[in-house]
C-alpha cells in the first residue's frame, strides 16, 4: 500500500518559489521555480537565462514559497516592479526573520 503523505510533505512537493538572486556584479535578477536547486544550477551553469548567464556565479538572496503558480507569478510580477531598494529591504527583512544557523 502506497504511502500516505502528510499534508505539510504535499505543499513542499508543489510549492512554487519567487527568488532573488544576485548576480556578480551586485545586480537582483527575479524568477520562480518549483526546485531551487536546480535552479540555482541551471543560472550557474548559463542555461537558465540570458541575463545572468553572462554575471556568474549568482546567489540567492531571498526566496518566498507560494502554494501555487498562479500566485508565484502575481508575486513575481510585484516584486519585479519594486525599485533596487524596496527589493534590499525585502531581502534584509527576510533575513532578520530567518533563524539563525
Amino acid at each position: 500500500m502506497p504511502k500516505v503523505k502528510k499534508k505539510s510533505e504535499r505543499v513542499k512537493a508543489d510549492a512554487w518559489f519567487v527568488y532573488i538572486l544576485r548576480c556578480s556584479d551586485g545586480s537582483l535578477y527575479t524568477g520562480i521555480t518549483t526546485d531551487l536547486g536546480r535552479r540555482i544550477k541551471q543560472h550557474n551553469a548559463g542555461t537558465a537565462s540570458r541575463y545572468t548567464r553572462t554575471l556568474l556565479p549568482a546567489r540567492i538572496a531571498y526566496q518566498e514559497p507560494h502554494t501555487s503558480r498562479s500566485l508565484a507569478l502575481k508575486r513575481e510580477w510585484r516584486v519585479k516592479a519594486m525599485s533596487r531598494p524596496e527589493k534590499e529591504s525585502l531581502i534584509r527583512r527576510a533575513k532578520r526573520k530567518a533563524p539563525q544557523e
